[in-house]
């Protein structure tokens, strides 16, 4: 995460894709959802007081949330700034760590209440016993694609300038053949249910406009405008993201049940990689019919996608480790999972530049990142 929001804008690969399609970059966030349900698979692997493990969860899911709305709601300016403070009624509300602290609580709620007490033996049997858990993801998957691709827009035009200061007017029309590429219902999810209709008519256009040349970036480093809220307090990939980012935890979750039932390497392995391979190839299929992989919308396409991937690499490295033994290489990275929340907060959410770019001689621009060779 922290490579891509560094290195995107030099290396197109480890950019987010603007619309359609995916890019390394938009592998990080699905991988980082995948492991919190493998662990909550095993932290919550025996529950003897259910209400106290709710309250626990509960509390630590509410932690994270007000976490993210510090670091990522617009409070801190930017690196270049020395200025903090935001205005309630701009602030970010559904920033990464937001994100990641819903789906943490729905997928510890289901881990905790929705599991049944069958003996496990084979996949069959896994999935009966967590057959509860299997159809709440389900349920949330259904319900959002038949918001995503039913819900009514009308038509609506937007204007691109053009060379010479020339304007082009383009119509967007709700018709069959926008259906299953979702253009313009994107706009009714994420757009038209969170605000009024005079608020959105003189937002469009911009909004449209800048989503068409560039992608918008919300928070600490972008904008908190339109682009981003809905009457300055929805971010505008709230239900896209939100919902199904708890599916790709409650995936992440099936994953970890198989560390915990099956001891013997062959058994996880296979139970890992039938159903990788199976969404990845689900998910291509998916693509080719018209229900294209979409990251600022979470199609069920990108969630199965990146699901899929994250099985592949997560066997592939227990495979490295636990089979073969070969720990010295993942060190790096064992450290860096152990202490992922405070490298993020130190580094991804520019908090460490600013404490360093803090302290400087005379001016600003005389800072210690500048003594140390690094441009700020």
């Amino acid at each position: 995460m922290i490579i891509v929001d560094d290195a995107g804008s030099f290396l197109p690969a480890m950019n987010h894709s603007p619309w359609e399609g995916v890019t390394i970059a938009d592998f990080v966030m699905p991988f980082f959802l995948f492991i919190v349900g493998v662990a909550l698979a095993l932290a919550y692997k025996r529950v003897p007081d259910k209400l106290d493990a709710t309250r626990k969860a509960t509390l630590r899911a509410l932690k994270l949330f007000c976490v993210g709305l510090v670091l990522q709601g617009g409070f801190f300016h930017g690196v270049r700034s020395l200025t903090f403070g935001v205005d309630i009624t701009q602030i970010r509300l559904m920033g990464i760590l937001q994100r990641i602290a819903i789906a943490y609580l729905v997928t510890a709620l289901c881990q905790i209440w929705l599991k049944g007490d069958d003996d496990v033996d084979s996949g069959l049997d896994l999935i009966k016993r967590y057959r509860y858990q299997l159809l709440a993801g389900l349920l949330i998957t259904i319900t959002y694609m038949v918001l995503l691709y039913g819900t009514y827009v009308p038509d609506w035009e937007y204007r691109i300038s053009g060379p010479g200061s020339t304007e082009k007017t383009f119509t967007v029309s709700s018709t069959f053949t926008y259906f299953f590429h979702a253009k313009n219902i994107s706009s009714s999810i994420i757009d038209d249910s969170r605000t009024t209709r005079k608020k959105t008519d003189e937002s469009r256009t911009d909004e449209l406009q800048n989503r068409n040349l560039y992608q918008v970036k919300c928070g600490v480093r972008g904008d908190s405008g339109p682009g981003c809220n809905a009457v300055g307090m929805i971010d505008r990939k709230i239900l896209a993201i939100s919902v199904m980012a708890i599916v790709t935890c409650l995936i992440g979750l099936q994953y970890g049940h198989i560390i915990v039932h099956f001891q013997k390497h062959r058994e996880r392995i296979m139970h890992w990689l039938v159903p990788s391979f199976g969404m990845l190839v689900l998910a291509f299929a998916m693509d080719f019919f018209g229900m294209h992989m979409n990251k600022p919308l979470y199609t069920v396409s990108y969630t199965l996608c990146t699901a899929g991937a994250a099985g592949l690499l997560f066997a592939g490295i227990y495979t490295l480790v636990d089979l073969y033994g070969y720990r010295r290489p993942t060190i790096a990275m064992e450290w860096m999972g152990m202490h992922a929340l405070m490298i993020f907060v130190l580094i991804a959410c520019n908090i460490l530049p600013i404490f360093i770019h803090g302290f400087y001689c005379g001016e600003p621009n005389n800072n210690l990142l500048k003594f140390i060779g690094i441009r700020a």
